[in-house]
């Protein structure tokens, strides 16, 4: 079921500690560990689950071995990330893997993505455009909030319409980032 809360100022301390938690377990596998998607864009309404996305030199057995340690399993089936229009023949730039933690555990995605590729600096750029500009991100709470009243159990569905709207939204964040000194090794997590 899709459900969208009210931003939660909590938020951002739980991605602390599970991000420190992260840290330890991975070490030097992780080239940096970032807090993604609407949880960490102070207001935004989102769902109660907190995106995490590590950057990682490979997608390697020592890597998910690491992850399993830490307490979370590897969804296999997701090997990519949504391809936006245009970008259909750029596979390797979309590809990631994805974990969720064990039952029980505080609800999270965390996707490993390798650096330099479209789907790592995507999520950082979407992230600081809608810290950015509080209008923008208030509007996509909106879209969110339609479709979670009117496609409440088809996750598919929900992601069919968000992903595109996404699409669009990142158009502004380029343009953005081109007219400002916006860089991906200058964001913080």
């Amino acid at each position: 079921m899709i459900r969208i809360l009210p931003y939660q100022p909590t938020w951002r301390d739980e991605f602390v500690a599970l991000g420190s938690h992260l840290r330890q377990q991975l070490g030097e596998l992780a080239l940096r560990i970032d807090h993604i998607g609407s949880t960490a864009v102070p207001g935004l309404a989102a769902k109660d689950i907190i995106d995490i996305q590590i950057t990682a030199a490979a997608l390697s057995p020592a890597l998910e071995a690491a992850m399993q340690r830490a307490g979370y399993q590897r969804i296999e089936r997701i090997t990519q990330d949504h391809l936006p229009p245009g970008q259909e023949d750029q596979l390797d730039e979309y590809r990631k893997w994805i974990f969720n933690p064990l039952p029980a555990q505080r609800p999270t995605n965390v996707h490993v993505r390798l650096p330099g590729r479209a789907n790592q600096r995507y999520p950082l750029l979407f992230r600081d455009y809608l810290r950015a500009y509080p209008p923008i991100a208030a509007a996509y709470a909106q879209v969110k909030m339609a479709l979670a009243k009117y496609h409440t159990e088809d996750v598919e569905a929900y992601y069919d319409i968000k992903d595109p709207v996404c699409d669009i939204i990142i158009g502004g964040a380029e343009a953005w980032a081109a007219a400002t000194t916006w860089r991906l090794e200058t964001t913080d997590s």
